[in-house]
């Protein structure tokens, strides 16, 4: 009650921030009749201007007006738009780092051109983050008349670029491309091995298209760059054989649809235990013995394809291919694999073919990544109902952008329908009753087996009809031109996303591009276009008439965003419309959320079969059951990225480390240090601490000073002097090595051995980095169960992290040590392998590395020598003479060249699995 009257004396927080943001507009108004009366030429020159002020120290908020006045009028005299006031405000929310909420069809890809053109000045760069690649296109096609008329460059990254062509987009002013793509060139560039290689410059300010989409829907989404792991395809056929038969049975299995999750029942566990031992799947022991650990795996994720992913709902099957369909817009998401073996599980269950599993080499989540700019903002038709987590998260606040027109669209209230049956038969009834009068439909659902059910219903009573869901993908474009003709008829999976307006008679950009695709002649492509201008024209006059859009919706989505959404296609830039969404008790929503206290409030009011109730209180509880699941959504996401930024604070580390690695021309100190810290480690293991010399364990520090270090040292002798203690052999370890490497320093020369110590550094940095991103998945997937302890699992995760991370390190610092003892040259390179960044998550495992998520392009792998292939290569171990026949000892003559060819810690070439030195090597 003290909010409300609050609210009304004082305004809203929002109307506060508006206010400070309208009182800026009339300053760029006043300087409009200054900027018209200059030339093209003086317009282009004023960007000039402004940098040259930068440089002297001025800032971009002193600029804001200027540079908004000119921005403004370049888009008038090039693209033949002029931002409207409201659309000024945009500009400056964004320019601020936060989210303009603005309705659909307020043009948001042209406020982002103030905010874009203004940060652009700082020559920084600036990256505007779209959901697909079509739109990345699209906008960067557009929108890059205005930015060269102001004399700024354009870039846009889209899949199957080369490093050179990637380089040169992110070097441009301003940089289009998607989220996917912009994550795994930062998470490429970190496994570059030279500086020169990299593409990205350092980040300053991304502006994010769709920002709740990418945000918020993908926040849990891990970008992953992952290599090939064993293949377990025929494990995967073969459980799958027996999950099949399993799912049958009654009482095998408890399904919790809320938290998507199964678990086999006890009874389950000893019937799938007889099958798989049935089909020969368990050789030996119980399902649960340690060495039946994989096979548990697999039963779970098959367990998981079978009951909680449904085809044509969770993904579809193409070319012989399981793809993703994105639940929020309704895309397929090409390349995009789950992880964990489950999409090994889904193929397996379609019978196509299996791909390889993979194993992480390097990953962030979208949440990580993009908190890395200093400057960050986004746009959207919804994010208010996300408000909190933005500003939790990411610290954006949310300000809610006032349309240039009032909006006229009429919202009705939810009819709700006891079976699906029934409410389909009503949406198709109010279909044929809306089109009789011209008003042009557009019908959402929630997956593709609803768009294809409902369409066969409207196909069966006569109704013509277009459908646009993951099947149609490629028509998207033209169906959507269309959708606002009059008596147009679409039915759509998800409308989020789409990035193209549906416009009352239908689309002239689109439509005259269609038609005049191929056509040569200046002349009849301007009649062609006079013509569709002149239909469509007349087209909106009588959809305007007929009273708009009419938007349905068949089912409410568990996000109120994606409602809103939908909702907002009608009604854009105060045109009329109406909206209306239908219900039954049998939508996932209300049967898994909100069945209890609606099914008792349809018993209270008698609901029949065929009747429908509608209800503003029944809205409301529908609202209440979407809040509780983004309650709960929010809650898991916070939860995941509070494990995400243990993770997230060692990436940086080692990423930073690996940056200066690479920018260190010599890294011979550095290789030095580890060394030395790893010979004491060595020695202090071996001798402790203020004792005798007949404490020391002096075997064992020799064989581990020849094992690391490749020395044959007498330290058993050394530990026969006086005065000996662990300090002095350590400086005499250390002056052997040091001896030794400077030994192969002059038969290799120093530039090659600079090259090797760099090459051995990188390569044996990520090898420790790829295992302890295994070894840290592997703790969190079994973290949760701490709690059954009465102990905060975050806590132990943290403390166990760092524990490995610590762990990795010293490791790191052995596995050099031990290389860079071992270098060699030899006359034959070895074949360098190929790096392949294939499609998301992967889609197509190749013999060498792929990313997820991302397209697909090669690039040479860093091998020994990459980048010098003049040079001879290094190996890390020796070549192995001829060994003699078995059961034949070595002539004299063969011993002298064993001898002479074997180093003594090598294996021995008799073939007995001994060092050299231990075998033959003591007969010579």
């Amino acid at each position: 009650m003290f909010a409300r009257l609050a609210r009304a004396l004082f305004g809203s927080a929002n109307d506060r921030t508006l206010k400070a943001y309208q009182r800026r507009v009339p300053e760029i108004n006043a300087l409009e009749p200054a900027v018209q009366a200059l030339s093209d030429e003086q317009l282009r020159h004023r960007t000039v201007e402004f940098k040259e002020r930068l440089e002297k120290g001025e800032t971009l908020d002193g600029l804001l007006p200027e540079a908004f006045a000119v921005c403004r009028e370049a888009s008038r005299r090039v693209l033949g738009k002029r931002h409207f006031d409201v659309q000024l405000i945009g500009g400056m929310v964004l320019h601020g780092g936060r989210i303009a909420e603005m309705r659909t069809g307020e043009g948001k890809t042209l406020v982002a051109t103030l905010a874009v053109y203004l940060n652009a000045l700082s020559g920084k760069g600036v990256h505007v983050v779209t959901v697909n690649d079509y739109l990345a296109r699209r906008d960067a096609e557009e929108m890059s008349i205005l930015y060269t008329f102001l004399g700024l460059t354009t870039g846009v990254i889209v899949p199957n670029l080369s490093d050179g062509e990637r380089r040169e987009a992110y070097a441009a002013d301003i940089t289009y491309g998607t989220n996917n793509e912009f994550g795994f060139d930062y998470l490429r560039d970190n496994m570059k091995y030279s500086l020169a290689d990299m593409v990205q410059r350092p980040f300053n300010h991304a502006i994010v298209d769709e920002v709740d989409s990418i945000l918020i829907d993908e926040a849990r989404t891990p970008l992953i760059i992952s290599g090939p792991a064993d293949d377990s395809s025929d494990l995967y056929r073969s459980v799958d054989d027996v999950v099949v038969k399993l799912v049958e049975e009654p009482d095998v299995y408890d399904k919790d649809e809320k938290l998507r999750s199964v678990t086999l029942t006890e009874h389950g566990s000893h019937r799938v235990e007889a099958l798989l031992a049935e089909a020969g799947v368990l050789q030996e022991g119980g399902l649960y013995d340690i060495h039946n650990v994989a096979v548990v795996h697999h039963v779970q994720q098959s367990l998981r394809a079978h009951t909680l992913f449904t085809r044509d709902v969770d993904y579809i099957v193409r070319e012989g291919k399981v793809v993703i369909i994105d639940e929020f817009t309704g895309r397929m998401m090409d390349g995009r694999r789950y992880s964990d073996g489950l999409h090994q599980a889904l193929e397996a269950k379609e019978h196509v073919e299996i791909q390889q599993e993979n194993q992480t080499l390097a990953s962030i989540t979208f949440q990580n990544y993009f908190r890395l700019y200093p400057k960050l903002s986004g746009m959207t038709g919804t994010a208010m109902t996300e408000a909190d987590e933005f500003a939790e998260i990411y610290h954006l606040d949310v300000v809610e952008i006032p349309t240039n027109l009032p909006v006229q669209r009429i919202d009705t209230d939810d009819e709700v329908y006891l079976t699906a049956a029934e409410k389909f038969s009503a949406v198709a009834d109010l279909i044929k009753d809306i089109n009789k009068t011209g008003q042009p439909i557009l019908v959402g659902t929630t997956s593709i087996e609803k768009s294809e059910y409902l369409s066969r219903i409207l196909t069966q009573r006569g109704i013509q009809h277009n459908v646009l869901n993951a099947r149609q993908h490629e028509k998207e474009a033209i169906i959507i031109a269309q959708a606002g003709a009059p008596g147009a008829i679409t039915i759509a999976t998800n409308m989020a996303g789409r990035g193209t307006d549906i416009k009352l008679g239908g689309n002239i950009e689109m439509l005259v591009k269609a038609s005049t695709e191929g056509v040569e002649d200046d002349a009849q492509r301007d009649s062609v276009e006079q013509n569709i201008r002149a239909i469509v024209e007349e087209h909106h006059e009588e959809v305007h008439k007929a009273g708009g859009l009419y938007v349905i919706g068949t089912e409410r989505h568990e996000s109120r965003r994606v409602d809103n959404q939908l909702r907002g296609r009608s009604g854009r830039q105060g045109d009329p419309g109406n909206s209306r969404f239908f219900l039954s008790l049998e939508d996932d929503l209300i049967r898994i959320f909100a069945s209890d206290r609606m099914g008792a409030m349809m018993q209270k009011m008698g609901l029949k079969e065929g009747e429908a109730i509608v209800h503003p209180w029944l809205n409301k509880a529908l609202e209440k059951a979407q809040k509780r699941v983004e309650a709960r959504n929010f809650d898991m996401r916070k939860n995941t990225l509070k494990y995400d930024d243990v993770m997230n604070d060692q990436r940086k580390e080692v990423y930073a480390q690996r940056k200066e690695y690479m920018a260190t021309e010599d890294l011979s100190g550095v290789i030095a240090e580890l060394r030395e810290h790893t010979i004491e480690d060595l020695v202090h293991a071996h001798i402790p601490e203020k004792s005798f010399a007949e404490a020391w364990n002096t075997e064992g520090l020799t064989k581990e000073v020849s094992r690391v270090l490749n020395l044959d040292l007498p330290i058993a002798d050394w530990a026969k002097e006086d005065g000996m203690d662990s300090e002095g052999v350590i400086e005499r370890i250390m002056a052997e090595a040091a001896k030794a490497q400077a030994a192969r320093t002059a038969n290799m020369g120093p530039e090659l051995m600079r090259l090797i110590e760099k090459q051995v550094v990188l390569t044996t940095f990520d090898a420790v980095w790829k295992e302890h991103l295994h070894g840290l998945d592997q703790l969190r997937q079994g973290i949760g169960l701490r709690a059954y302890g009465q102990r905060d699992p975050l806590n132990e995760y943290k403390q166990e992290a760092f524990q490995m991370f610590t762990a990795m390190l010293d490791d790191m610092r052995i596995r050099v040590t031990e290389t860079m003892c071992r270098i060699q040259a030899v006359s034959e390179p070895p074949p360098f392998p190929v790096i392949n960044t294939e499609t998301s998550g992967p889609s197509e495992e190749p013999a060498g590395l792929f990313a997820q998520g991302t397209t697909g392009s090669e690039i040479p792998a860093p091998g020994p020598m990459a980048g010098f292939p003049s040079m001879a290569p290094m190996s890390l171990s020796a070549p192995r003479p001829q060994a003699v026949p078995a059961g034949e000892e070595p002539d004299a003559a063969t011993l002298q060249r064993w001898n002479a060819e074997t180093p003594r810690n090598a294996l021995c070439p008799c073939g007995s699995g001994l060092k050299f030195k231990h075998c033959h090597g003591r007969l010579v």
